[in-house]
């Protein structure tokens, strides 16, 4: 295996936490109908029930709900755990499809009462839509504007009371105003080795997959703590032991399959890897410069920078200085390397091995 062959993109990564194409149809079929087959986020969960349970004995619809955390956790599948506690329908949209107030000021009054009104990617919607958002939020109300110019007129429509979930993966982007309006805020944490293992063996039921618990936990373990990128990797496990196999998964089948796939034990792929090898192998462990690194990698900046850094940080292999990017001690033991301290005199250094301090900085 080449771990320096000319990177993937994020779409095709198998690591991607991102959902496409058939991943969507998979998810739907594999996602848990309510919070007690919900696996993880404990404290999620029980602050969700509380919040719902409530609400069905008052008879009055949910608060408002916010998830945030990294793609591929469960926000939509707690939405549409909202809906079925609820026993509500659910509509779905995103914040990039709603460029217009218009285009909300449908959506909302099309609204049933008590309605589940999925939004995805809240942080992305335009602003316009969501200032009109925030009275429909609190007041159950909206002014459709009708005209323009001097002569345009503001046409107060009621709406059904609904409950908003809202989803983002960057929190911080959202106004105070927006999200002060949510009765419940919760954020997605990335899961735990021993949480994956179920979800794992429980979307192995339901693909009528035999599993044993050691290959579960093979497959968790390189699964950056996602469901979704577990999901996806058992399902590329399943076609490798179906057709090299007898169709049984073991930790010693997705080892290999996953070896074929290029994800290897801490679920670094080949992007990773490549950074991760420039960094150490011509640069001796930075500092360097993202721009620098990006070139050296053959990628562009951005693609670095939001797909492979965030992991690699998480993981403690890299970490973002002043000067530019550093590997940390981890990263030369997982590529089994020797950091140019330890290779005695005449090594390579942070810099090169120039011995000017900042060459490659940021």
């Amino acid at each position: 295996m080449n771990w320096d062959d000319e990177t993937a993109t994020a779409e095709e990564r198998i690591v991607d936490a991102s959902a496409e194409g058939d991943d969507q149809a998979v998810e739907a079929a594999l996602r848990p109908k309510d919070l007690a087959e919900f696996v993880g986020q404990e404290k999620v969960r029980q602050q969700l029930d509380l919040v719902l349970k409530a609400a069905r004995q008052r008879g009055a619809t949910a608060d408002h709900v916010l998830l945030s955390g990294a793609p591929g956790l469960g926000k939509t599948t707690l939405s549409m755990i909202i809906a079925a506690e609820m026993n509500a329908p659910i509509r779905i949209t995103s914040g990039p499809a709603i460029q217009h107030a218009g285009d909300l000021a449908a959506i909302l009054s099309s609204l049933q009462e008590g309605e589940i009104l999925f939004l995805d990617e809240i942080h992305r919607m335009s602003r316009p839509a969501e200032e009109m958002l925030y009275m429909a939020m609190e007041d159950f109300r909206v002014d459709v504007i009708v005209g323009k110019g001097p002569g345009a007129t503001a046409i107060p429509l009621d709406l059904p009371p609904f409950t908003l979930v809202g989803a983002t993966t960057r929190a911080g982007l959202l106004p105070p105003p927006l999200r002060d309006r949510f009765g419940f805020t919760a954020h997605m944490e990335f899961y735990e080795p021993h949480e994956l293992e179920r979800v794992v063996c429980r979307s192995a039921g339901l693909l009528d997959v035999a599993i044993d618990p050691a290959g579960a936990a093979e497959i968790a373990g390189r699964s950056r703590g996602t469901p979704r990128i577990s999901n996806r990797l058992l399902r590329r496990v399943r076609d490798y032991a179906q057709v090299r196999a007898d169709g049984a998964i073991t930790r010693e089948i997705a080892a290999a399959a996953l070896g074929v796939y290029e994800v290897d034990s801490r679920g670094l792929d080949r992007l990773d890897r490549a950074v991760l090898t420039s960094l150490l192998k011509l640069f001796g462990g930075g500092p360097v410069g993202l721009s620098t690194l990006a070139v050296a990698v053959g990628e562009e900046r951005e693609t670095v920078e939001e797909v492979a850094e965030p992991f690699l940080v998480r993981e403690g292999l890299l970490a973002r200085t002043p000067r530019g990017r550093v590997a940390t001690p981890a990263a030369w033991d997982h590529l089994g390397m020797v950091p140019p301290q330890a290779a005695g005199p005449g090594s390579t250094t942070g810099n090169g091995g120039t011995g000017q301090p900042g060459l490659f900085g940021a």
